[in-house]
């Protein structure tokens, strides 16, 4: 038997709404909403102050701003997130290289072998932790234990600021008083099955009779008393590059205007490519997505010869595969449209595929601007006729 494991599980408070607080420090301590601002926009974040009317994401924000009217509503700023984002892994990695990312605000590290150098797992921690408040002005909770799941556990429990460590000898006495439907993978179908039972608390699906489990959870039994017990042996996955990168939206009207449709397009390619450049990659295929006013989604895609980052070149491929597919389908109103680019590699010593020289200093010029002043500040003319803000998926 080897050394037991030491794993971080961090997850950044309200990421989104915290950004926005910290950028507009006027929105400090005020209920603060993130997400689209249309008929069919949802709530993608919501800051801590604002939950406390029944506001969470995913949920429309028509709901949402009749739960608490005075809520500043903000859009999505995707490119400063991911920014803040880059920089909260790089401190991850600091303390250790094995870490497995779940998105661009949570993250399990595995500092097993950093604690001969970097001392116990709750210095570690609380060093990730400060670490992050220093460099990015947010907070974030801290889950730490010798699995994945107890980790997960423990930052959930201290939300926000949590800082919450579960040794081995403490294992049952953190979950034993959880109600059961903290166990993953007893949802909202399973959880009045098992309530049934009279089982509400782990300590009771803990000591319940196998037989009388399986009834519920079938050959998967003792899967769930394992997770009752505290046991998890799945081993943390540093994380890897993207192998695709895609932007998408779902409009708050249908459209059905060519000139509009094709706006929309140029300004998801200046995002994507924006995101091609900042992680020094290429990419050989080039995908557009439709979904039409009935629900029926298509998708088209090209590959090129040879690979590239430019806003240009993936444009003009892009428009080529929407353009086919209007001329198909005249005249039918679009519900959503995405763009999307794979086959991602290093470029090789010629760099990046540009068509010109002016092509390259524009999309230079343009990253630069996007990065320090956000998303809105700088774009093509084409993406301007995209005067309203759809709902990002």
């Amino acid at each position: 038997m080897g050394c037991e494991r030491a794993i971080i599980h961090v997850d950044m408070d309200a990421f989104y709404a915290s950004v926005e607080q910290h950028d507009h420090p006027q929105y400090k301590n005020r209920p603060v909403m993130v997400g689209g601002t249309g008929g069919r926009g949802v709530v993608a974040a919501a800051s801590y102050e604002v939950r406390k009317y029944g506001v969470y994401s995913a949920m429309p924000m028509t709901r949402a701003r009749k739960l608490c009217p005075e809520a500043v509503v903000l859009p999505v700023r995707m490119s400063r997130y991911r920014e803040v984002s880059a920089e909260v892994f790089r401190i991850f990695r600091e303390a250790t290289p094995d870490v497995e990312g779940l998105s661009l605000d949570e993250a399990f590290l595995d500092v097993s072998a950093s604690l001969a150098l970097l001392g116990s797992i709750e210095t570690i921690g609380a060093n990730v932790r400060a670490e992050i408040l220093r460099r990015t002005g947010l907070h974030a909770s801290v889950g730490m234990a010798h699995n994945k799941y107890l980790a997960k556990l423990a930052s959930d429990a201290g939300k926000p600021r949590g800082f919450v460590h579960v040794p081995r000898d403490g294992v049952r006495s953190f979950l034993d008083p959880m109600p059961v439907s903290r166990i993953w993978g007893i949802g909202k179908q399973t959880l009045p099955k098992i309530q049934k039972l009279g089982i509400l608390t782990i300590a009771q699906l803990r000591k319940a009779d196998p037989a009388v489990l399986s009834q519920v959870f079938g050959k998967r039994t003792g899967h769930f008393l394992a997770l009752a017990r505290g046991d998890d042996e799945r081993e943390v996955v540093a994380s890897r590059a993207d192998k695709s990168l895609s932007r998408e939206v779902t409009f708050d009207q249908d459209i059905s205007e060519p000139r509009e449709l094709l706006a929309e397009l140029q300004r998801q390619v200046e995002s994507v490519t924006g995101r091609l450049r900042s992680q020094g990659y290429v990419a050989r295929t080039i995908q557009v997505k439709i979904r039409d006013w009935r629900f029926r989604t298509a998708t088209r895609s090209r590959s090129l010869v040879a690979p590239t980052a430019s806003t240009e070149v993936v444009y003009k491929q892009a428009r080529v595969l929407l353009q086919k597919w209007l001329q198909e389908h005249l005249n039918t109103p679009v519900r959503l449209l995405g763009v999307g680019v794979s086959g991602l590699e290093e470029p090789d010593e010629r760099g990046i595929n540009y068509d010109t020289t002016a092509q390259k200093v524009l999309d230079k010029t343009l990253d630069e601007i996007k990065r320090r002043y956000g998303d809105n500040k700088a774009t093509h003319a084409l993406a301007l006729r995209r005067n309203k803000i759809p709902r990002e998926d």
